[in-house]
């Protein structure tokens, strides 16, 4: 492994190109809205569905528990990974539309079936899935220590057009903005950041940085000027996308318990994130300190398993799997109110949860094999 010692070549011209590929258009902005911003609300009223109000329009199975998920950027297609060491791409408009036909359960492949993709070149379960930015790959990461990138837009595609190879067990990743860069967490407390042209790899150069434990998540910033991680170790840590160099750390974020989860919120002020002590924490990185703890899961049952918190596409909701009673919980994201409960219809723990990122959709993965697709059916044929 190469050590980063000097801050990625033009990162200013990278940066002003990350921030331009970010701006959304006036119609995607009046869709979803600016995001959550406390400094500048007050009372808000929420404009996007109540998440207790989706339904389930459509069900993929695998052959094995299913662990992973991904939308992508365009919220077009969605992801499944397994146990089974099987990853599926799927269309959405065709999951609606089956819905729309009262067919909501998965059959074969063929010419109007929502599956459009199924991928084998994975010898272990698939941990974690993401699409790129910009183009029709999908990168895959295994328990089986390889990364895999996957081009969807041929039709007779199984196997991937390249392997990153650790040494590892893959848990997380994530793609820089521009896509020509993923940062990941494995088994080991060291981060690892590749050029997926190159597949060189860099690692922060002073081992005090990194944390004591597995990394359970990785997310970079939208306008790509940070990442974040969590562990097992407890921490959350902040880094500087360009000199790979961990710049804040929340110690004992979750009062000791693991941290599961951590995303930004699009304007990249606060960090959401999520602890195997069921609280959900909002954080504010100017400051540093947790602004909104979202309270009330977990209270009929520990919670044995990591899964995600996450935010909806206008980010006015708090989303949050419940173990013990397969419900999603979900809080205003402002002010932190309970919302009604949504029974999720899984035999299992929810092992991940996405929502879309510009509509009312978001997908749960689960140890019962199958990936349940929720949408706000009244907008159905909309």
């Amino acid at each position: 492994m190469n050590v980063v010692i000097k801050g990625l070549q033009h990162e200013t011209d990278r940066q002003k190109e990350s921030e331009q590929a970010l701006i959304l258009n006036p119609i995607q902005q009046m869709l979803i809205g600016p995001g959550i911003d406390l400094e500048f609300e007050t009372n808000v009223s929420c404009t996007a569905p109540e998440p207790s109000l989706y339904e389930t329009v459509y069900v993929t199975s695998h052959k094995g528990a299913c662990r992973a998920g991904a939308f992508s950027p365009d919220g077009q297609l969605i992801a499944t990974g397994s146990s089974d060491a099987s990853i599926k791409i799927l269309d959405v408009e065709r999951m609606l539309a089956k819905a729309h036909d009262l067919g909501n359960t998965d059959n074969q492949e063929g010419q109007g079936h929502p599956v459009i993709r199924t991928l084998y070149d994975h010898l272990e379960e698939v941990s974690c899935l993401e699409f790129h930015p910009n183009k029709p790959i999908l990168a895959s990461g295994s328990r089986d220590c390889h990364v895999k990138l996957f081009d969807y837009s041929k039709t007779s595609v199984k196997k991937a057009f390249k392997t990153i190879n650790d040494v590892e067990p893959i848990t997380c990743l994530s793609f820089h903005p521009l896509g020509d860069f993923l940062v990941m967490g494995t088994n080991s407390p060291v981060i690892r950041l590749y050029d997926i042209n190159t597949v060189q790899c860099y690692v922060c150069s002073l081992p005090s940085h990194q944390h004591t434990g597995p990394v359970t998540s990785i997310k970079y910033e939208p306008s790509a000027r940070f990442f974040v991680s969590s562990s097992r170790d407890g921490s959350i840590k902040l880094w500087d996308a360009v000199s790979n160099k961990c710049v804040n750390t929340f110690d004992k974020a979750h009062d000791g318990s693991q941290v599961c989860s951590v995303t930004f919120s699009r304007n990249g002020k606060y960090i959401l994130s999520s602890g195997k002590d069921s609280l959900v924490k909002l954080w504010e990185l100017s400051t540093s300190r947790c602004l909104i703890a979202y309270t009330g899961a977990g209270t009929t049952g520990k919670q044995e398993h990591r899964t995600q918190a996450l935010f909806n596409h206008t980010e006015e909701y708090v989303m949050y799997p419940d173990e013990a009673t397969t419900s999603l919980c979900a809080w205003n994201a402002r002010n932190a109110s309970r919302q009604q409960l949504l029974s999720l219809g899984h035999n299992g723990p929810i092992r991940s949860i996405v929502h879309s990122p510009n509509s009312a959709a978001f997908l749960t993965c689960s140890d019962d094999f199958r990936a349940r697709f929720w949408y706000r059916k009244h907008l159905i044929g909309v």
